[in-house]
C-alpha cells in the first residue's frame, strides 16, 4: 500500500510534512506587483513566465531555501503600449537583461505561520537585499497524488535602487509613477524529492 503523507494544514505551527525540494507550479502560481499611478490609483500587473525552486526544511525553517527567476519580457499590465514601455531601457531593459532573479539568504519565523524571507533580488545589473514577508498556506497531496505546499508573499521595494528610476512630473504637482512598488506572490509548489539535504 501506498504510504500517503499527511496533511500540514496552516496554523499547526508543525512543518515536517512539508520537508522536501519543490518546484514552483507557474499554472498555479502569480507574481505580481501594483505602483501608484498619477498620485491618484493603482496600477497592477504580473509577470507570466517564471520559475522557483525552494528547498524546505520543516524541522528547522530556518535552514530553508528559496530561488525564483522571472522572464521580464514576460510583464502584462494589459495595456501593450504601456508593457512595451516597462519591458524597454527605461525601466526592464528585457532585452538586454532577460531575468530577474531573488534567492533568499536567510528565513526568520514570526510564529502563526508567518516567516520573514531575506534575500538578494537581482534586476539588471544591480543586486540589493529585499525582504519578503511569507505566510505559510499548508501542503498536502492534490488530486493526482502530487505532494504540494503553498505561500503567499510580500515585499515593498523602491524601483529606483535597482535603476528604474524613469518618471514625469505631473502639472500639478508629484509624479507619474511612483517609486515604490509592491509585489505580491501566490505560490504553490511541486516536491521533487523528499530530501531536503540532496
Amino acid at each position: 500500500m501506498m504510504q500517503h503523507d499527511q496533511a500540514v494544514p496552516p496554523g499547526s505551527g508543525s512543518y515536517p510534512a512539508a520537508t522536501g525540494i519543490y518546484t514552483v507550479d507557474p499554472v498555479h502560481s502569480s507574481i505580481g506587483f501594483s505602483v501608484r499611478h498619477a498620485m491618484i490609483s493603482n496600477v497592477r500587473g504580473r509577470f507570466d513566465r517564471f520559475e522557483g525552486l525552494l528547498k524546505l526544511d520543516g524541522s528547522d525553517p530556518s535552514r530553508s531555501e528559496a530561488y525564483v527567476s522571472v522572464q521580464t519580457d514576460s510583464l502584462d499590465t494589459g495595456i501593450q503600449e504601456r508593457d512595451a514601455h516597462l519591458r524597454g531601457p527605461d525601466f526592464f531593459d528585457s532585452a538586454t537583461f532577460p531575468l530577474m532573479v531573488f534567492r533568499s539568504t536567510g528565513i526568520v519565523p514570526l510564529g502563526d505561520d508567518e516567516f520573514r524571507l531575506t534575500g538578494a533580488l537581482r534586476i539588471k545589473d544591480v543586486e540589493l537585499p529585499l525582504d519578503i514577508d511569507v505566510v505559510f498556506g499548508g501542503a498536502g497531496e492534490d488530486a493526482y497524488g502530487q505532494h504540494r505546499v503553498g505561500f503567499e508573499g510580500t515585499a515593498t521595494l523602491r524601483r529606483s535602487d535597482w535603476g528604474l528610476a524613469w518618471n514625469t512630473p505631473l502639472a500639478t504637482g508629484g509624479v507619474l509613477v511612483s517609486d515604490k512598488v509592491t509585489l505580491a506572490l501566490d505560490i504553490s509548489a511541486i516536491r521533487v524529492d523528499r530530501d531536503p539535504a540532496a
